[in-house]
Order: C-alpha cells, then structure tokens, then sequence
C-alpha cells in the first residue's frame, strides 16, 4: 500500500469484510495508510444512521478495560464497554465514558514543531525534520539518553526497552502519579516479602462474604475500579448472605460511604490494627496466637488507633465467623513511612484466615499473555534518582511520553530544575501540559482512539489478558504514533538503533505472534493475519478459563509483624490526606465533560477544596467557602474551606487532579495541586510516603463559593452534625 490511498478506499477495503457493521476485522494495517477526507465527501455508501463500532482500549489509566467505539461518517459518537473483556465485562468508569473529549479537544498539539522552553508559541515542523532530530539524539552517547514513559501503553515500553536494550541506553523508567497513590510498588514488595513473588495480587472480592478494607479506594481509583466494583456487586448479592464490608480510613472515601461499617482510625495505625485483628481472632479460633501477632499489644493499638477496644473485640468476631473473609491491602495508608509495614500486616492477616488461593481470597494474578514477568511502575525513589542524574548533567537527551512530571511529582523533588541541565528533551505529548511546555520539541503521538497498541492486565482479571488497542478514526491533525517516529529514527540513524520492523503494527504482530500456539484461548488463528484480523475484532486476547495462582506464605504466621509507628514531617496540628479526584483522575482535568461531573462525595465541581471536620471548623471560625493557607514543609497553596463530617476531627483532606498552570483552557488556573506539599521521604520500599504529613491552616479573610451541586441527602447529614 502507499500513502495515496484515501480514506474512501480504506472503507471499500474494510466493507468487504462482514464484521463492518460492528467490531472490524482485518482494517486495522490499512489504516495507517488513510487521509482524512471532508465530512461533505464521505462514500456515498456511508448512510446516514449507518454506525460502525470498533474495540479498542481505555487509556484513561493503566487497568486495561476493553472500549467499543460507535462511529458514523468517520466519527466517533459514544464509547461504552466491551462485554468481551474479562477486566470490565462491558462496563465503564467516569473517565472511559468522557474518552471522546481526548479525541476532540481543542487545545490538541496539532503538528510537530519547536518552541523556547516555557513558552506557548510553537514553530510547527514536518515529521521528516522531527524525526531526523530523534535520530540524531539516538546516536549520542548512550549512556547520556533517557527515557521516562507513562503507565500505558505497554507496546510502547516494550519497544523502547528493546531500543534501549539494543542502543546500550540505560532501561525506560516509567511512572504516573496514579501509580504512586495506589502505592503499587509498595503492594509488590509486600507481595514479595510475604509470597515470595512481587505482584499486584488478585482479591477475591466477588465471592467474600465479609471484607475488611484499610482504607483502599477500590470503589474509585485503585488498581482496576471497575472490575471491582463489579466485584463489590456480586459479593454485596452474596451467595448465602449479603457481602458484609467494613472500611478502616481516617477520611470517608466513596468507599468507605458504601461500606457497612466505617472505622475513623488514627493516620498511621492501620497496620497495627490489622495485626491486632489478627491476634483476636487467632484467640478466638485456636486460643493462642502464632508467633506472627503473639507480641501484638490490642489495648495498647485500640488507643493508638483512636478506636475502642470493644470495637476491635466485636470486628474480630465478625471476621471469624465469616466464612470467606478477606483483608484488603490499602492505598492511601501504604504512603506513610511505615507503609510496606502495613502492607505485610493485611496480606499475613489474611494467611491466618486461611484465605490464601481459596475462593473469597488472595490470589496471584495470572502470568501475562506475553509471558513478561510484573512490570511495575518507578518508585519515588528511582524517580529522585534519575533527578539527580539529570542535576550532575549525565543525561544530554530526555524523551517523556504519556507522563506529566511537572505536575505529577512533588517540586520537592525538583524535577522542575534538574531539566536546565538537560541539553535537549523531547516530549511526545498530545496536550500542551505543563512538561511539554519546557520541552525543547514536542512531537505529538495520537490519542488513544487513534492508536494501535495492547496493554497488559496486571491485576483485575482472574483470566491471563491482553487488550488491544486499535483507531477508531484516521488521526484528526499531524500527529503520529510515537512508535513509529522512533523506530524511522532508529532506521535512520542506523547501526544498533535500527530495530527490524518497518513500523507500528509490524512490531506488535510480532509480540502477538506467540500467541497463535496459545491454549485456550478466546479465539486462534491459523497465522499472523487471521490472528491479527481476531485481535481487533475482539479488542485483545485473554483465556477462556481462570488461571489464577495460590500465594505461598510458608513461614509467614511464625515471622513476628513489625510494625513501626509512622513518622510525620511537620509541626502543623491536623494530618494530611490527600486522594485521588475519583473523577478527574490524574489527567482527566483538561476534559470538561470530568470537570463538569460532581465529585460524588461533595457535589464540588471545577475547582479544589479543604475538607475539614465541622466540628473542628468551628473550632477554628471556619465557615464553608472561606480561603485558607494549607502550609507543610514544603509548600504552601490556598483552597476554599468545605464542611464534610465523615472524617476525623484531626485530618484535613484535599483532593489531586486541578491545580495545572497548563494543559488547556479547561485546566489551567483551576483549583490546588496538593502534590505542591509534599516531600520526598519515601517509605521502606522507595514509595513516596506522602500521607506523612501535618499541616497548619491559617485564614486568608478572603471567601469566594465554591461550585456544588448539593444533594439533599448530603446537605441533610451535614445539617445533622451541626446540631450534635
């Protein structure tokens, strides 16, 4: 094919396909060869009220839901779930139903181009020149190039990885703030303390009939939301009995107000209280404790945690007459300095259950179709590393695709100025955000909707899963993938650099080729083609039965829990929450259909805000709307004062996801970034431990109301803790 052909052929070529009519087969190589053409041209064949529907995958994070894309006319019109996919079985989140305002915003990087850094006016470019310009930094020294990716798409980090691996360049690390506040590292390392295996691990929240979460969003933004939320249905249905949950966090999450009992326990402590569980039940079940929560002091941790010890003694019970209890490992409480402490205390909570590989569970997560052991994101510490590479000028060429670390890292870790010793960076971005604006060149890649690509399932799944990634439209405007930018360079560039794939789709048929042996399996092919046709159909491959795994924990029960207090920076009065908008995500607030949606906890549109006890509000002379000064250690910002009762009088809350000073019109100037208060203590597996903060509140004698659409239920049960 040559890149003549024009989108009206490209349809001829699809329509000979029966599948045209829902998910396409086969068309996926020859999109890469089409040209736009007017709506007012569209083949006359092209009714109106014709739609053709395509599966691709959600990009929105790094879960891996499976989309089905309706388009008419060459346009995408709604996406919704494919009910194929084991992760999402046709469900969306928030942020996978507004995926469509990636594809059409209007402040899209439209070409290629240059621009002085930290400034908006861009010299656009052709894709020859751009692309002789990555060339020529792959023929630098390699030790003196970097790459930092985003947490999807995982073809291309396994392309860079073979890149740098055939360059001699130091590996790709990839990161996203999401990764941080699900503490992902942290859960590997527990996993891999405890099972001898690091992994994401798969919670049997289905079929649970009573689960005790430590304060994990899992309803929101954790790991895979919507395969458990899915999950959190079946078990509340509950084979024998409605699902029982109880939530142990300091601030209600979405969660938690699902939850049937909600624990306000003290910042810190919910280790403590997972080992003290332990110890109760393990006296109530054999009248002895193993030696893994023998030292474990109940009274002394009820008063550390801010519960009461008959409160401790009752929930103890409740978990041993379950008959498929499990224990979640938190989020949010893993970014404390005694985080993977937390983690080990949850995952050995649920070994003395008994639970380990049991329906009701904690299993292993299937292998990876590719066969790829776990990849998990950089940590803040491997972060602070490659920072300080960057200050001692040992990177000469930075390339950053699908990550804002300007926005998404704390300043305290300086990333801002460890770039001014770094000679030329390359930003691959589709949006002018705030790292893409102190890029020396910003070559855009597609949106998601315009791309190719898979993306391994790494937890949410009982079954071994790939999603696929296809375009549901040509490209919108000059952009191109990312993978074939740099394998042209590599060709140009030549020697090592020059990888043996003429593009994209060549090198994912060539991952997805050891597949066409696979046993049971959604679907076969006899070659590469027929395979490849299957891929796109189906949006990805994935086995017909469950492969999970049980957990080894040998040993574990007779290994003593440790279990350090946390430690807390900062001599401010209230501890520090900060979460994740279970909206806006970490990169949803350039769409204005997310800022548009209420937060579902408050009502707060468009904007950041303070949560703060009411009581201790009035302590302070705090009424809804006022501006006040959040000052830590290390930052200061000023955010608008809102009453929420469901968390403790000692905490103040603030969510992540606004707070840009760039990424477009319906992001910039909006709202805080919390991550401006954090520092750059890690916990004990290299993960920021962000949540060990305090912070003082100082009024500013300013107001301005905050943008709510108030429930009534909301409004009444604020109503009612002002009357206590």
């Amino acid at each position: 094919m040559t890149e003549n052909i024009s989108r009206r052929d490209f349809l001829k070529i699809a329509g000979t396909g029966a599948a045209i009519t829902t998910m396409l087969t086969g068309c996926g190589p020859a999109a890469r060869y089409t040209t736009r053409e007017p709506y007012t041209k569209m083949p006359e064949y092209n009714y109106n009220g014709q739609s053709t529907y395509y599966a691709t995958t959600c990009r929105e994070c790094a879960a891996g839901c499976g989309l089905v894309v309706r388009t008419m006319q060459g346009r995408a019109i709604k996406a919704e779930g494919n009910k194929n996919n084991p992760v999402n079985l046709g469900k969306t989140c928030t942020r996978g139903q507004a995926v469509l305002q990636s594809l059409y915003n209007p402040d899209r990087i439209q070409n290629p181009g240059k621009h002085p850094r930290n400034e908006k006016t861009f010299t656009d470019m052709d894709w020859d020149t751009a692309t002789g310009i990555v060339a020529e930094a792959l023929k630098g020294n390699p030790e003196e190039i970097a790459f930092l990716l985003g947490m999807a798409p995982d073809h291309l980090f396994d392309l860079v990885s073979d890149l740098c691996k055939a360059i001699g360049a130091p590996a790709p690390l990839r990161y996203g703030a999401l990764g941080m506040f699900e503490a992902r590292s942290t859960i590997s390392e527990a996993a891999r303390s405890v099972f001898g295996k690091p992994d994401l691990l798969y919670f049997d929240l289905a079929n649970a009939d009573v689960t005790f979460s430590f304060g994990t969003s899992f309803l929101e933004t954790w790991l895979s939301p919507v395969a458990y939320t899915r999950a959190f249905s079946k078990m509340r249905q509950g084979t024998n009995r409605r699902g029982y949950l109880v939530q142990f966090e300091a601030r209600m999450s979405q969660t938690g107000m699902k939850a049937d009992e909600w624990i306000p326990v003290t910042p810190g402590t919910e280790g403590l209280v997972a080992a003290a569980i332990g110890k109760l039940v393990s006296e109530i079940k054999f009248g002895v404790a193993p030696g893994s929560v023998e030292g474990v002091d109940v009274a002394k941790v009820a008063e550390l945690a801010g519960v009461s010890l008959e409160t401790l003694e009752r929930l103890a019970a409740i978990f041993n007459g379950a008959e498929t209890p499990l224990a979640i490992v938190p989020g949010a409480a893993l970014a404390q300095t005694n985080g993977l402490e937390t983690a080990i205390s949850v995952l050995t909570l649920n070994a003395l259950m008994g639970n380990l590989g049991k329906p009701g569970g904690v299993f292993q997560t299937p292998a990876s179709p590719l066969g790829a052991d776990f990849q998990r994101p950089a940590n803040a510490k491997e972060m602070s590393l490659l920072v300080d590479k960057m200050n001692a000028g040992k990177i000469k060429t930075l390339f950053i695709h699908g990550v804002n670390p300007l926005f998404e890292l704390p300043q305290a870790l300086g990333f801002q100025a460890a770039l001014a010793n770094v000679a030329n960076v390359i930003s691959f971005s589709s949006f002018p955000d705030e790292t893409a604006m102190q890029a020396d060149y910003v070559f855009p890649d597609h949106t998601g909707l315009e791309s190719f690509g898979y993306q391994r399932v790494a937890t949410g799944s009982s079954q071994s899963t790939l999603s696929g990634a296809q375009p549901v439209v040509a490209p919108f405007y000059n952009t191109r993938a990312t993978a074939d930018v740099l394998l042209a360079a590599g060709a140009l560039a030549g020697g090592k650099a020059a990888l043996a794939f003429k593009d994209e789709v060549e090198y994912i048929q060539s991952k997805l080729a050891g597949l066409l042996e696979a046993k049971d399996g959604f679907y076969s092919g006899a070659d590469i083609v027929e395979f490849w046709a299957n891929f796109q159909q189906f949006g990805g491959w994935w086995q017909n039965t469950a492969s999970l795994s049980a957990p080894t924990a040998a040993g574990v029960l007779e290994r003593a829990l440790t279990n350090p207090p946390a430690q807390f920076e900062g001599e401010g009065e209230f501890f520090l929450q900060t979460f994740v908008s279970p909206v806006l995500g970490e990169a949803g607030a350039n769409k204005p259909w997310l800022q548009e949606v209420p937060d579902p906890n408050t009502t707060v549109m468009w904007n950041s805000w303070l949560e703060i006890n009411p009581k201790t509000a009035e302590e302070l002379g705090l009424a809804n709307d006022e501006l006040v000064k959040v000052t830590s250690p290390f930052g200061t910002v000023e955010l608008l004062v809102l009453h929420y009762p469901a968390i403790r009088p000692d905490v103040v809350a603030i969510p992540f996801g606004q707070g840009h000073s760039a990424y477009g019109r319906y992001a910039e100037n909006r709202g805080v970034n919390p991550a401006n208060l954090f520092g750059k203590t890690v916990n004990s597996a290299g993960d920021l431990a962000y949540a060990g903060i305090k912070v003082k509140i100082e009024k500013t004698g300013k107001q301005s109301p905050l943008p709510l659409s108030r429930m009534e239920g909301y409004t009444k049960l604020e109503e009612a803790e002002r009357k206590k």
